[in-house]
């Protein structure tokens, strides 16, 4: 049976972390480690989860695969908290029927970005309102438009903002392009009501300047929910200063994953926790250099990291 979706909980607030997809040493899917992963998650304070993002590695699965992880994590969630499935796709039909297959298996919102393929390769803004359009008439869940770099397509705020007025479900923004914060306060000023999650992403590297500007939620990296709990909590609760203060200590580490990891960082951090048995990513995609793993297991253990207990 699907899981429940969860309107009564909208809007969506808080840590929505990007579950890696896991895999065994030989690069096979590993889903008994992909639900204590989830069950980590969970465990750390996530307010929900994301599947099937560019962190996750969506971009070396196969159809079949993704439909497998999709409906092992979503069963295996059985409604604990709200699932974000990601279903990006360049064809509109594609992502529609992607999106339709997360709605039937009990997601509580679809992530997509604009279609793109390749760095050069993009469509005109009257190609990406009918993307959206089709999108959003296939679905009943609320969209999230994730709009990141490497689609290399530019999404403006009177974009951003016209599709949302122009469409009921599309109402969650993942903003993680280059000033971010300046972009989400324009996005609020300029949706107002339609916009019920502006959100952060990029690993949480401007979380603080982004919560400032209005945001509601962020959507990081898999390795320490614990950690941007511990900054999003205070914030939401008037007490900036304390969260600014968590922020300072947790930027060294978010900083390492951003700049230094990639999404790997959740994984090795998983691994030496006894989370999962694998940190293994998939060719040709290149592990860790064991004085990068080293160093951001070192920053990790120094915030008491939970990913490095939970599974010992």
């Amino acid at each position: 049976m699907p899981a429940t979706p969860h309107n009564a909980q909208r809007p969506y607030r808080g840590v929505f972390p990007v579950a890696p997809t896991i895999f065994d040493e030989r690069g096979e899917l590993d889903l008994e480690g992909q639900r204590r992963c989830i069950d980590f998650m969970i465990d750390a304070g996530s307010n929900g989860l994301c599947i099937l993002a560019n962190f996750s590695e969506q971009f070396v699965l196969t159809d079949a695969e993704r439909e497998t992880v999709m409906h092992a994590v979503l069963e295996h969630v059985a409604g604990r908290v709200p699932v974000i499935v990601t279903t990006t796709h360049f064809s509109s039909a594609v992502c529609a029927a992607r999106s339709q297959q997360a709605e039937a298996a009990g997601a509580a919102m679809v992530m997509v970005m604009p279609p793109y393929h390749g760095a050069t390769f993009r469509v005109p803004e009257k190609g990406i309102v009918e993307f959206f359009k089709v999108l959003s008439g296939a679905i009943n869940i609320p969209i999230m438009i994730q709009d990141a770099p490497v689609a290399g397509t530019p999404l403006s705020v009177e974009l951003l903002a016209r599709l949302a007025r122009d469409f009921a479900n599309i109402r969650y923004f993942k903003i993680e392009v280059p000033g971010a914060a300046a972009k989400l306060r324009s996005l609020i000023e300029a949706g107002g009501k339609d916009i019920e999650g502006p959100w952060d992403g990029e690993e949480a590297i401007t979380l603080l300047a982004d919560l400032d500007a209005g945001a509601t939620g962020a959507m990081t990296g898999g390795g320490y929910p614990d950690g941007i709990r511990q900054i999003i909590d205070p914030y939401f609760a008037g007490k900036r200063e304390e969260a600014k203060a968590a922020y300072e200590r947790w930027l060294p580490l978010i900083n390492y994953e951003n700049r230094q990891c990639g999404l790997i960082a959740c994984k090795a951090m998983m691994q030496a926790g006894g989370v999962i048995k694998s940190d293994a990513v998939r060719h040709p995609l290149q592990p860790l250099h064991p004085a990068t793993r080293a160093g951001l297991l070192e920053l990790a253990k120094e915030r008491d990291a939970l990913a490095l207990r939970w599974g010992k």
